[in-house]
């Protein structure tokens, strides 16, 4: 309930952000805003959480996160827009710490995978569905931030009723950028490349969508395809790159979303029913590419480790979020809205590079020493990865 409402309220803010003549510049800006947001509730939710409780806080933080979208629809102004934006992904991402911690605790180490598995599949069912939720009644007016509201405020009832054994408590991360930098450079720059990439899309895509010809149903189509080919993908190019170099695997990923983008960008201009399908192939590639920078990075730690870089990592990809949508902004108030996928293009091209120079200067990683790909979800949805299988158990 947590990521349909979410979901439905990046479209309807990106839409009624058009609607409002914000520029793609402030869009991207009220975006940025809600990822600053998530960069800054990782490090301060979990105090939150160990002062007053997972239950306490979760109902505090679920509370005020329900206010925000009611709020959207009061006082439409890009200023006002953006604190909304910045108190919601601190919110967001406590409650999505408060979920996680509880699932990692009740879920037995040997089905912890599974848990985990299902846990992605309904958060990227969730993005899909919301994204369709823009159908119901007006997509512009006060209807779709009610309903975001309400689901938000649904979504405290099966945490605050369930009698489930609390938690312990939280800690925040430990972030080094350099460290992890001399630790792994393609770790890194693939985490914040697919954070400048991920949020672009997520706050931007509907706009651009709708800016370039497709109505409401087209609209709705073109983002949920994305991210449903974004979760189909993940499975068999996550075998793959266990199987081969896993530098190869996202350089053809990158190369092969390079070339997408500018078809898409091309299909902006005349074939708009062609973005659909076009989509599902996209987001087949983008969103193998956090996956895939941090298999790659655990493949070159050990396992003690692994937890430690997988929040880094995480940390690394929110920090690039709170920017991509202003960049991709700029480059669509310049250009016009076909611009972001030649922003997704451009990024994803320097990625390649920087890939090809780490194949060239560093040999492949031995196949013995490779820890098994796991699926993750967009970046968005997720603060943690406590759940992660690959990690060593506590």
């Amino acid at each position: 309930m947590l990521i349909v409402g979410i979901s439905l309220l990046f479209s309807v803010v990106g839409l009624r952000s058009g609607m409002a003549d914000f520029s793609t510049v402030v869009t991207g800006l009220i975006t940025s805003a809600y990822f600053a947001g998530y960069v800054a509730g990782v490090f301060f939710c979990p105090a939150l959480i160990t002062r007053v409780g997972h239950i306490r806080a979760f109902a505090a933080m679920a509370s005020i996160a329900s206010t925000m979208p009611i709020l959207h629809a009061v006082w439409i102004n890009p200023w006002f827009w953006g604190g909304l934006r910045l108190v919601t992904g601190i919110c967001l991402v406590g409650l999505y710490i408060v979920i996680e911690s509880w699932l990692n605790t009740l879920a037995p180490k040997d089905q912890r995978g599974r848990v985990f598995s299902m846990y992605l599949l309904v958060s990227f069912m969730a993005l899909a569905v919301g994204q369709w939720l823009i159908l119901v009644g007006d997509s512009v007016g006060f209807l779709p931030f009610a309903m975001v509201s309400v689901l938000l405020s649904f979504a405290l009832l099966p945490i605050t009723l369930a009698p489930v054994t609390q938690p312990d408590p939280v800690e925040p991360p430990r972030l080094s950028i350099s460290s992890l930098w001399h630790t792994t450079p393609l770790g890194v720059s693939g985490a914040f490349a697919s954070g400048l990439i991920h949020s672009a899309f997520f706050g931007l895509g509907a706009l651009f969508a709708q800016r370039v010809g497709l109505d409401s149903a087209g609209v709705a189509s073109f983002m949920a395809a994305t991210i449903l080919g974004g979760a189909i993908f993940q499975w068999p190019v996550g075998h793959l790159s266990d199987r081969i170099d896993r530098r190869l695997v996202l350089l053809s990923a990158l190369l092969i979303a390079a070339v997408l983008s500018l078809l898409a960008y091309s299909s902006s201009l005349s074939w708009t029913w062609a973005l659909v399908p076009i989509g599902v192939a996209l987001g087949g590639v983008l969103f193998t590419v956090y996956g895939l920078s941090v298999a790659h990075a655990n493949d070159m730690v050990d396992v003690s480790r692994t937890l430690e870089v997988t929040g880094g990592l995480l940390l690394v990809h929110g920090i690039g979020a709170a920017i991509g949508p202003t960049l991709a902004g700029l480059l669509m108030d310049a250009g016009g809205p076909g611009s972001l996928m030649l922003y997704f293009s451009a990024v994803c091209a320097v990625l390649a590079v920087h890939v090809l120079l780490r194949i060239r200067a560093v040999p492949p990683v031995a196949p013995e020493d490779k820890v098994g790909y796991v699926v993750v979800g967009s970046g968005m949805e997720s603060a943690l990865q406590q759940l992660d299988p690959r990690t060593p158990d506590p």
